[in-house]
């Protein structure tokens, strides 16, 4: 039954959902404009005139005079906003910074301006909104509602806010979804995962929690808590109401069965595609697969195909050109001025009628130790397939090339897997995840049948493996992700103490 909040939100969360069926189709049209307008507002900023963004007219006018970025190639910009400088990269000051950390650069400092901040919020509340729109289901609105995010203490760089990006958010909950937000202000600010996710357990243990939302594998150790804590054998049992899970930040397939068990039932969820540079992309079916593309939002995207990056003359496409089944380095143009900025994640276009996509990894992140280029999104599906068939639950893994074996023996992939159910068949799991890899990437399956590389050895990590060597790290929750594959073995060498013999 619905409560005074669903109804009252539902006449909204339709129009909602009709604006996005509009723009979604005209997104060609609205990129367009969204580029105009950038290129207009930001001309007289400190960026426009060093790229002389008065005489750009067209989308190859950009190209000539805007490069491809990362963080450290903004960085000088940056520099000068701390400093105090108005007008850097985006009219004005920054409202805030999102700190996040870079592998190369440090500490970064992304901006958040007053016309980039609808962007984060609002398109979370659209997503949400676009659901409830087009299922009718919305009666989470009326009871508890729980955001997994980092503190929402800020500090100053400057004289600008500063702090994680899911802390800043937290601040811009508008107050009629506040009373309905757990946890409170205090135990959101708790830094030691561990204490945080007690004292959450210990707010929401009596709650009408409906909704809960945060990465996967952090809110499995939340959902284990409160079983721990409450003797419960099921999630569902504790929250009867609980009907909407929303998450981001990983693939959720490898974690699904394990976080179905711990529910106790297949829950409707919604998955977003939020980053401190700009929320790119979000669910928008429950029945289509990928995330619809967020082109209506003040950000202007190009893409340059994987095969082709970092090259001299590597191709950069805007949306008009690109198609499907391809590969993109994924580069973004926004009103918080962030120009031909690679945020360091690979896409692909699933369709483009609307524009979904399915991110396939991170630019960083794969293996091509000899030649192969595996990529995250080739690791995971082979993973899903291979627990399908032999009925085995991981809790999480990664991957890294053995290039130096032992004596007389072929390098290999080396695969570190914690599970949560072991296969019967530990050789025959190991043997149907290489015959999927083989399926997933031609260039393994050539290095295989050419004797270059072995087979992939699996090796099996104790209970909470990842969980202490996050710890370890001082990774542990928040936004904090495992990599799922590397290119060397920094991060595996940490974890060969926890193999089992």
């Amino acid at each position: 039954m619905m409560g005074w909040k669903s109804n009252l939100i539902y006449p909204f969360a339709k129009k909602v959902a009709s604006d996005i069926l509009k723009w979604s189709a005209n997104a060609k049209y609205t990129q367009d404009e969204i580029f105009q307008n950038l290129i207009s507002k930001a001309k007289d900023t400190v960026f426009g005139k060093d790229h002389d963004f008065h005489q750009i007219k067209t989308y190859d006018d950009f190209k000539n005079n805007v490069p491809i970025r990362d963080y450290e190639g903004l960085k000088l910009y940056i520099e000068k906003i701390k400093e105090g400088k108005r007008s850097v990269l985006w009219p004005g000051v920054p409202m805030y910074f999102a700190k996040t950390s870079g592998t190369t650069s440090g500490v970064k400092y992304i901006p958040l301006t007053k016309d980039s901040l609808p962007n984060h919020f609002g398109t979370a509340r659209n997503a949400l909104f676009n659901y409830y729109g087009k299922t009718g289901k919305g009666s989470f609105f009326d009871g508890k509602l729980i955001f997994l995010s980092g503190s929402p203490e800020l500090e100053k760089t400057g004289n600008i806010l500063t702090g994680r990006l899911s802390g800043i958010v937290n601040h811009q909950v508008p107050s009629w979804l506040r009373t309905n937000q757990l946890p409170g202000y205090q135990t959101n600010c708790i830094e030691d995962w561990e204490d945080k996710v007690e004292a959450i357990v210990d707010e929401t243990l009596g709650a009408d929690m409906r909704l809960i939302s945060g990465i996967p594998p952090w809110v499995q150790m939340y959902y284990e808590r409160l079983l721990d804590r409450s003797g419960k054998k099921h999630i569902k049992d504790l929250f009867p109401n609980y009907s909407m899970f929303v998450y981001g930040g990983v693939n959720f397939e490898p974690y699904r069965a394990s976080l179905e068990e711990l529910v106790g039932k297949r829950l409707d969820s919604v998955e977003t595609y939020p980053a401190s540079e700009g929320f790119i992309a979000f669910q928008d079916s429950q029945n289509e697969k990928g995330l619809l593309l967020n082109t209506n939002s003040g950000i202007f995207f190009e893409f340059i195909p994987t095969s082709e990056y970092g090259s001299e003359n590597q191709t950069r496409l805007n949306l008009s050109q690109i198609e499907t089944g391809v590969n993109y380095v994924l580069i973004i143009n926004n009103n918080a001025g962030l120009w031909g900025y690679n945020i360091g994640d690979t896409i692909e276009f699933v369709s483009l009628n609307p524009y979904r996509i399915i991110v396939t990894g991170r630019v960083k992140h794969f293996i091509s130790a000899f030649g192969e280029h595996v990529i995250g999104k080739e690791v995971e599906e082979a993973m899903l397939r291979t627990c399908e068939k032999v009925k085995a639950k991981v809790t999480e893994f990664t991957v890294a090339p053995q290039i130096n074996p032992e004596p007389g023996s072929k390098p290999y992939h080396e695969w570190f897997v914690e599970f949560d159910q072991l296969p019967d068949d530990p050789v025959k799991f190991a043997e149907c995840l290489n015959e999927e890899m083989v399926k997933q990437n031609i260039y393994y399956e050539d290095l295989i049948k050419g004797s270059i590389l072995q087979t992939l050895k699996v090796r099996i990590l104790q209970k909470d493996s990842f969980r202490n060597y996050m710890k370890s790290q001082g990774k542990l929750g928040g936004q904090n992700k495992v990599p799922r594959l590397s290119n060397d073995r920094k991060l595996v060498i940490e974890l060969i103490g926890y193999i089992i013999p």
